[in-house]
């Protein structure tokens, strides 16, 4: 009878940390593990090498070069000998001359008998064995402290793959839980904004209401005040619009088309329904586009309509330029505007930062816009930059990825 593996003092210990890394039973046929097994059977000249876990009660092999394996009992497994025993290096040259092992079951069936067995113990950095990197032989054999060597270098590469598999894992769970808390937010904000939609508009009805029935009984202080409640109703309310944008903006129509950019151009005009003197330069080659077309709208009405409210000139000059390149489209919007402070143009894309130029009714932004701006043209593959001066005016320069 075959003494049982030896079972290592800190295995309670060993298992929890075997488990922390999550990779007992996770896809085989990984290209990574593969290629070091296929490494260590040439550094050695054998036919078999396997990387094995040792688990309570079972060995499992992550990936085998030259035997199809998956599991193996962990008391009849030469690896749980290696993870039990003194060193990390555990050899038995020739098995069936071995004074303890030499009636084990897989050194004596009829067909592909483990006769050479060398494990090299895969340490992390805690110093717990996991389980093992080996290589066997159907006949006895012999290693070299030069090819020991190289089992051991390839050892401490399998543990990095081990500890890269669960950093990957936890980024996913990070991942995931930070996609269910984003979902979250935007429902809580989706769910606020429609209810505070119907009480804003009742207010500013109220305001009208009031100031036709009992407008000639309320001083001209009484009718200041509710010009205030009016003016922060229509605030508020444009606040939740953009707010609204903001977070709708991951549910815009995922169809590429084929359109007219100046004909698009021309329907962002038309409502618009601008007042103001106002000349808007369309490019001199009109394009045809071929990708999402109410994405791009929606950037253009944001830039425009930025261009038309942050602009204290007589005449508001506002010039659109676009070029096909190979792999893009490239887009600018230039105004004659009061332009962006120098130490604000890093800041105007963040959500609610707002860099404090007020618009031509003397009303101040939300920081919302340019921040839903800036996430469509993510999403569609491209970036965004600003360019201005103050009191002169601002160019914002966009990309967007071409469909083929």
């Amino acid at each position: 009878m075959i003494p049982l593996p030896v079972i290592p003092d800190n295995e309670t210990a060993r298992l929890e940390a075997l488990h922390s890394y999550r990779i007992l039973h996770s896809k085989t046929n990984d290209t990574a593990f593969e290629q070091i097994t296929e490494l260590a059977c040439q550094i050695t000249d054998m036919p078999v090498a396997l990387i094995s876990l040792v688990d309570k009660e079972e060995v499992w092999f992550k990936a085998t070069k030259g035997m199809d394996i998956c599991t193996s009992d962990r008391n009849e497994s030469f690896c749980s000998y290696a993870v039990g025993h003194e060193d990390n290096t555990f050899v038995l040259e020739d098995i069936r001359n071995d004074k303890k092992l030499s009636k084990h079951p897989f050194a004596n069936i009829e067909e592909n008998s483990i006769q050479f067995y060398a494990g090299i113990c895969l340490v992390d950095s805690q110093g717990f064995r996991l389980g093992t990197l080996c290589v066997l032989d159907f006949k006895p054999n012999h290693i070299s402290e030069k090819q020991i060597e190289g089992l051991q270098i390839l050892s401490k590469q399998v543990i990095k793959l081990i500890e890269f598999h669960k950093a990957n894992i936890s980024l996913l769970s990070a991942k995931e839980e930070l996609e269910k808390k984003n979902e979250s937010l935007k429902n809580f904000a989706g769910v606020v904004s429609h209810d505070m939609k119907m009480p804003l508009a009742n207010i500013i009805v109220t305001a009208d209401i009031l100031r036709a029935k009992y407008g000639n009984l309320l001083d001209k202080q009484a009718n200041t005040y509710l010009d205030y409640l009016k003016s922060s109703s229509f605030t508020l309310s444009d606040y939740i619009t953009g707010l609204l944008d903001h977070y709708e903006s991951d549910n815009l129509s995922q169809d590429d088309s084929s359109f007219d950019l100046n004909q698009l151009l021309e329907e962002i005009i038309d409502l618009l329904n601008i007042k103001l003197d106002c000349e808007i330069h369309f490019p001199e080659d009109n394009i045809e586009l071929d990708c999402n077309r109410s994405a791009l709208e929606q950037i253009f009405l944001n830039l425009i309509a930025n261009s038309l409210k942050y602009n204290d000139k007589e005449k508001i000059i506002i010039n659109i330029n676009a070029l096909v390149k190979e792999k893009e489209y490239e887009f600018s919007i230039t105004d004659n505007g009061v332009g962006i402070p120098k130490e604000k143009l890093n800041d105007v894309f963040t959500l609610f930062t707002t860099i404090g130029n007020t618009d031509r009714n003397g009303n101040k932004g939300n920081g919302i816009g340019l921040s839903t701006v800036q996430k469509i043209v993510m999403s569609l593959g491209g970036n965004i930059n600003v360019e201005s001066i103050e009191e002169k005016g601002t160019t914002f320069n966009f990309t967007i990825a071409r469909n083929f």
